[in-house]
């Protein structure tokens, strides 16, 4: 069974149907009992940075998430703002304390917005850098995006760094530390590519 984070925010109806498309059980929760059972969690997210952190801290959720992921090391994938939420802090409407999973800032996308439209919207193509799990068998790397925030890894000596891709400047596109694996783009609506990323983690 698959736990796919319930915390108000994000397109989880979307990636249970995705799930549900691959033959998977997702189920969408914010039960810890739920998580405990689970050997796979998924944090999908849409929205601001301060509220994703407000709403993980008066559900409870991020005890059980430190004991499942970190402690349990199963599997887990942020996606969109639930990568983003993986930084040590963000930067959206202020300075708010993030999850501290992955060294870094969640930050505005630093570009000229003449030229480059806020929200990043739409196909994009990446650039895989590093073996990954997540994209073995992924021959078209053309993904679907929504957002105005990136998340910029700090230790440049840890390869956290998986993917990129270009928007004006090059931003981190997907992330893996050990279990804990992140992409900025939304799979659960990026058609067959999306679909073998969900596969691919799934399979972990």
């Amino acid at each position: 069974m698959i736990a796919i984070v319930d915390y108000g925010m994000g397109n989880v109806a979307s990636v249970r149907n995705a799930l549900a498309l691959l033959g998977a059980e997702g189920v969408v929760t914010s039960n810890p009992e739920d998580f405990e059972r689970a050997t796979h969690i998924i944090f999908p997210g849409v929205g601001a940075f301060p509220d994703g952190m407000r709403e993980l801290q008066e559900r409870r959720l991020i005890p059980v998430l430190e004991r499942e992921v970190l402690e349990s090391r199963k599997p887990f994938l942020g996606i969109c703002l639930g990568m983003q939420l993986l930084a040590t802090r963000g930067e959206e409407g202020g300075e708010t304390k993030g999850l501290g999973w992955v060294q870094g800032v969640a930050r505005k996308f630093r570009i000229d917005e003449k030229n480059f439209r806020l929200p990043h919207i739409g196909w994009d193509d990446v650039s895989v850098s590093s073996e990954c799990p997540l994209f073995a068998g992924v021959s078209s790397t053309v993904f679907y995006f929504v957002h105005s925030y990136v998340l910029e890894p700090q230790n440049k000596d840890v390869h956290v760094q998986v993917a990129s891709c270009s928007y004006g400047e090059t931003f981190a596109t997907a992330i893996q530390k050990e279990n804990i694996f992140g992409v900025q783009f939304h799979p659960e609506k990026s058609q067959k590519s999306g679909l073998l990323i969900l596969r691919n983690f799934i399979n972990l």
